[in-house]
């Protein structure tokens, strides 16, 4: 009871109770992630199986490294100069979306720099954004707070972390975050 109180109580700050937020039909959910190992898109196929929200996979024009030494190389210089990536495409009209579930792996401490870009190039300042991040052993760290500051008009949910070594079988957490955060009954 003391968690839905809480709960109601951050939402209403967030303006959306969680009455509306439980009223949010699929179709006008989205999720949007940027997976290079395949932990990030593991997490938002259980976030897309529990909700029925329609999915969109970021992907940039140029490919990263398969080395892992170059990919970290490549992408601290792109945080460090907010140097973000060119994308491949957006998702089809953002405006029929109110929710939109953005999800990263934690690089470096924050987002991955595709997000950045998509955050940039979306129109998503009236939208309620939901962050999810995979992370191999640094939890959300600063990824929720720069996805805030990339998109300050927005409304913010809480979001999950997941490891990304147990991404795969995450189904179960993910279930119940989406359930404490109003986005499932």
């Amino acid at each position: 009871m003391k968690r839905l109180i809480l709960l109601t109580a951050f939402l209403g700050l967030a303006g959306t109770t969680l009455a509306e937020a439980q009223t949010v039909k699929p179709e006008k959910m989205l999720v949007v992630y940027y997976s290079l190992s395949g932990n990030t898109k593991a997490v938002a196929e259980h976030i897309r199986k529990a909700t029925g929200a329609a999915t969109f996979e970021i992907k940039t024009q140029k490919a990263y490294p398969e080395d892992n030494r170059e990919l970290l190389a490549i992408s601290k210089k792109e945080i460090e100069n907010k140097d973000y990536p060119a994308l491949q495409g957006m998702p089809g009209n953002l405006d029929k979306y109110d929710v939109i579930f953005v999800g990263t792996p934690n690089w470096y401490s924050t987002m991955a720099p595709a997000v950045n870009t998509f955050f940039e190039n979306g129109k998503i300042a009236d939208k309620i954004v939901i962050p999810f991040v995979t992370h191999g052993g640094g939890g959300m760290a600063k990824c929720e707070k720069d996805m805030q500051a990339a998109c300050p008009k927005a409304k913010f949910l809480k979001g999950i972390a997941i490891d990304g070594s147990n991404a795969p079988e995450a189904e179960k957490s993910v279930r119940k975050w989406l359930k404490e955060i109003g986005m499932m009954e």
